[in-house]
């Protein structure tokens, strides 16, 4: 029976070695998302919040962009967090709220819509950034079945390794470097960029073939207004300020209609941008795609105080736990905003 038993432990003990050399090496090969395509990152960093937020915004890189956390912080007091990622599809926002519901109780969730345009899964390169970095649950089941595109295998996603086997022989310092931990890329969730690419001309429009946006995409804004009903949560629809890609005026007016019946509050900014004071020869960091910094705090400011007005956010500045969190958020991003306008 002993012979028996040590036979079990042998056992256990090799393969228990053996899970964690294929942990190492799946951790080792993925990509590190840290000097390029940094918004890999960002759906992993929001699991190293340590407070609540009254605040989550939802959607792709026009909130990754284009919001400042700290600035919502610095004048308003209200703790908000991005779960933005690349091309960030709106099942792919509603499993991203449905995870954070585990462990954090916004009141307010805003939704970017741009990404509406999309009925179908797209890329798995933008998948992979946005799905690799949620932990495990049912939300990151349910993520990887409503975004596959054809081909992609469950299975990759499960056991990422079995996808990136290949990056054996293009592993650098930085995959070695940051196989423990990882260096913050953002700012609660804000992607800064300080350089100016000024607006020279606006794009012609393609013509739009099909005046409605995409089936699919309105039934999944209708489940992630569902999910913030069944929590008591504020759910606003917002389009961020651009020049490009185009927002269609058919686009808008369904956004509208479908906010009207639902109780919410749309804002369209674009038609706001003289109230926001958005000035796309300085506050645009790609010829009118995204804000940079100084536009980014802009739209921050005139958001925050209709947050304020539209739901009960208190202010966290005055609870020394907060204050202590975010002005040590409010440092880095000072340091960041320095260095970065004097590198450019």
């Amino acid at each position: 029976m002993k012979k028996v038993w040590k036979n079990i432990g042998i056992c256990a003990l090799a393969a228990l070695l053996l899970l964690t050399a294929l942990c190492f090496a799946q951790r080792l090969v993925m990509p590190k998302y840290q000097s390029a395509s940094v918004e890999g990152s960002l759906t992993e960093e929001y699991y190293r919040e340590t407070l609540p937020h009254d605040v989550l915004f939802i959607g792709d890189c026009e909130v990754f962009s284009n919001i400042s956390p700290i600035t919502l912080y610095r004048e308003y007091g209200i703790a908000s967090y991005i779960r933005g990622s690349a091309q960030q599809l709106v099942w792919q926002s509603y499993y991203l709220l449905e995870d954070a519901l585990k462990t954090d109780a916004p009141k307010v969730v805003v939704f970017n819509v741009l990404a509406l345009k999309y009925g179908e899964p797209q890329s798995e390169a933008y998948n992979r950034m946005t799905i690799d970095g949620m932990r495990w649950g049912a939300a990151k089941i349910g993520a990887i079945r409503a975004s596959m595109t054809e081909g992609e295998d469950p299975v990759s996603y499960l056991f990422p390794l079995l996808r990136f086997h290949s990056r054996w022989s293009e592993l650098g310092t930085e995959d070695f470097a940051c196989l423990l931990e990882k260096k913050p890329v953002a700012h609660a969730g804000y992607l800064m960029r300080t350089e100016v690419r000024p607006v020279t001309q606006t794009p012609r429009p393609a013509p739009l073939l099909d005046p409605h946006l995409p089936k699919t995409s309105m039934e999944w804004l209708e489940k992630l207004t569902k999910l913030c009903e069944e929590n008591e949560i504020t759910l606003i629809l917002m389009k961020s300020p651009s020049i490009s890609p185009h927002w269609y005026d058919e686009w808008d007016e369904e956004i509208k209609v479908f906010a009207q019946s639902h109780g919410l509050w749309y804002t369209n900014t674009i038609a706001e941008n003289g109230a926001i004071g958005i000035d796309y020869s300085t506050d645009t960091c790609d010829m009118g795609q995204h804000l940079n910094v100084y536009g980014a705090e802009k739209l921050s400011h005139w958001l925050g105080a209709r947050l304020k007005e539209r739901a009960d956010l208190p202010d966290r500045r005055t609870e020394a736990a907060y204050a202590a969190v975010w002005d040590e958020k409010t440092e880095r991003y000072e340091r960041e905003k320095a260095a970065l306008a004097v590198s450019e």
